[in-house]
């Protein structure tokens, strides 16, 4: 059987989400990178694809450039999907123009930059066919499955309340005056987006909730803040949830509690 074939948009060097993205890839031995586009600027693609080991005519300056170039391949040969890891106001332009072009399309999240675009998107998906995925992959370890069957099963009975928490601490330095570089587009709205920390880590620990529970939410009141001088976004806040059925629950997320690394748990009452 043969693999199946990954171009990429965006994650060159020291692009977390991207190495991220290659290594899942890698786990089952079925995907392989052939191609990409990883970033912005031709000649770090260029050196990006070096360090991937990809053939220089494999390497692309621009998404533009690799989905044309890769749609005149032979159906052997051409990526079978891209998977898109770029800031997220480079999100749907390439997604709309792989899907056009019959390529699925993997995606980090958000899907879109905001809710025009993804509602054009859906139209686009459902005209085209094809698949477009979210990765929220925190779902695929094997303890949020093994969790979701047990619930699935009953052996929780009722559901009383969820908790669900995802902390991190880089965003904010021990020094106020600091603005960390790592990640800096995401504490800019006109890249990232009106959600902040909700949008990056919060959503993750909300989307794992609901993905083991089942539960769906009929009441909110959300709490939401920036104690970074340098951030105008969100970057630490609550939302307290009220289920239909009656059950509980609260989603927490931050990014500048110090000596949290990456600390995402969900805990279920029964």
């Amino acid at each position: 059987m043969r693999k199946i074939r990954m171009g990429m948009i965006g994650g060159g060097r020291g692009a977390f989400i991207g190495a991220v993205h290659r290594m899942a890839a890698a786990l089952d031995g079925q995907i392989e990178l052939v191609c990409g586009a990883f970033s912005s600027n031709p000649k770090k693609s260029k050196l990006s694809g070096k360090d991937f080991f990809l053939p220089s005519d494999r390497v692309y300056g621009s998404y533009e450039e690799m989905i044309k170039k890769e749609k005149t391949l032979k159906v052997t040969e051409r990526m079978d999907f891209v998977a898109i890891v770029t800031p997220n106001h480079v999100h749907f332009p390439p997604a709309k123009m792989a899907l056009e072009n019959g390529f699925h399309v993997i995606c980090d999240k958000p899907a879109t930059f905001n809710l025009k675009e993804a509602k054009s998107l859906q139209k686009i998906v459902k005209k085209s066919g094809l698949i477009f995925a979210l990765t929220h992959n925190y779902s695929g370890y094997p303890m949020m499955r093994q969790a979701r069957d047990m619930i699935a099963a009953g052996e929780l009975g009722d559901l009383i309340a969820v908790r669900a928490t995802y902390m991190q601490g880089w965003m904010h330095g021990m020094d106020p005056n600091e603005t960390p570089k790592r990640g800096a587009w995401k504490s800019n709205p006109s890249k990232n987006g009106r959600a902040g920390s909700l949008g990056d880590v919060g959503t993750h620990a909300f989307h794992l909730l609901q993905f083991v529970t089942k539960l769906d939410v009929a009441d909110l009141a959300c709490h939401m803040k920036s104690y970074s001088p340098h951030h105008q976004l969100d970057d630490y806040g609550h939302a307290m949830l009220r289920f239909d059925g009656g059950a509980s629950g609260l989603v927490s997320w931050s990014q500048v509690t110090h000596g949290r690394l990456n600390d995402l748990s969900l805990e279920v009452d029964g």
